[in-house]
């Protein structure tokens, strides 16, 4: 694992990005609820699958929602659900003019607490989740209080994490959970090398919208736009209709200075904004809004844009 302690601000808010990131980027499976294997599935949820499919296969997070929950009344002892309510809590205070993550961080204990049951009976996925727990309360911790507290997270996390690989170091859920993890912490920090971490997203990570998902991000935010362009066309093979990961083309066409064409992914994009949360939604916004200008040689008032959306009033 990477020694994170030696940078801990720069650390901690690429801990608190990579929270959304991860819970807030195909074949179908459905086997017993499990999105993650196409063979030894466990039995996770129809509702906690459905959920997981609307977020990050549709990009539908209000209806999502919804079945999150259900999810909660009816499949309350699996950690997933606690994880994407947590994403969602998390989303929907940023969105506000002052945030409060009380929420976020209630679903992120839970999703810990959760996990320490589970470990009885599943001891990859147990402690994987007690894993994401801590890093949602560190992300939780570092919103509120700073990087100092967020810091003590981290130990526990990679702990937890080194216990689940002892199950099974090629397991899907393992590997596209650590694999994102690995990778936004790998392009936030000096001396560090992501290739580890795409190569398990690559090999290992399922479902594979997801991992090429994370891949193109991991390559954008390395300035290898070419190669990050090809994974993002993956994607969208796979999920053609997700608004964000047409936003992500277009962040990516933009860094190529192909404004125009990405222009009509923006578009695309935010013609399922009601789909996404506010502050999504409006981050997208604002973006668009910069392309446009450019283009026009314009002046919008971008910010007013993306604050409008984000307050709701789109």
């Amino acid at each position: 694992m990477i020694d994170c302690f030696a940078t801990p601000k720069r650390t901690v808010t690429a801990f608190a990005g990579a929270a959304v990131v991860l819970l807030g980027f195909l074949s179908q499976p459905t086997l017993a609820g499990d999105p993650f294997r196409t063979s030894n599935p466990r039995a996770i949820g129809d509702n906690t699958e459905t959920a997981f499919e609307l977020i990050f296969k549709d990009g539908d997070y209000k209806k999502a929602k919804d079945y999150l929950q259900k999810a909660e009344s009816t499949e309350g002892n699996e950690p997933l659900v606690y994880a994407l309510l947590a994403s969602l809590s998390y989303l929907d205070a940023k969105s506000q003019s002052k945030p409060n993550f009380d929420s976020f961080k209630t679903y992120a204990s839970k999703t810990r607490t959760t996990a320490e049951k589970l470990a009885a009976t599943d001891s990859l996925r147990g402690n994987l989740y007690m894993a994401v727990g801590h890093f949602l309360e560190g992300a939780a911790d570092f919103e509120q209080d700073g990087p100092v507290r967020a810091v003590s997270k981290l130990q526990k996390v990679f702990e937890y994490l080194d216990e689940a690989k002892k199950s099974d170091p090629n397991d899907p859920e393992f590997n596209l959970i650590t694999g994102y993890m690995d990778l936004m912490l790998a392009v936030n920090l000096p001396f560090s090398d992501p290739a580890q971490a795409i190569q398990k997203l690559e090999n290992y990570g399922y479902p594979k919208y997801l991992s090429y998902r994370g891949i193109a991000v991991g390559k954008r935010d390395l300035k290898k736009y070419d190669e990050a362009l090809d994974y993002v066309n993956r994607a969208l093979q796979l999920t053609p209709n997700n608004p964000e990961v047409l936003y992500l083309k277009a962040q990516i066409l933009v860094r190529q200075d192909k404004d125009k064409e990405a222009l009509d992914y923006f578009n695309q994009s935010l013609a399922k904004q009601t789909q996404l949360p506010n502050y999504s939604a409006a981050q997208i916004t604002y973006e668009r809004c910069k392309v446009q200008n450019s283009l026009d040689n314009g002046s919008r008032d971008c910010r007013a844009e993306r604050n409008k959306v984000r307050a709701g009033n789109n």
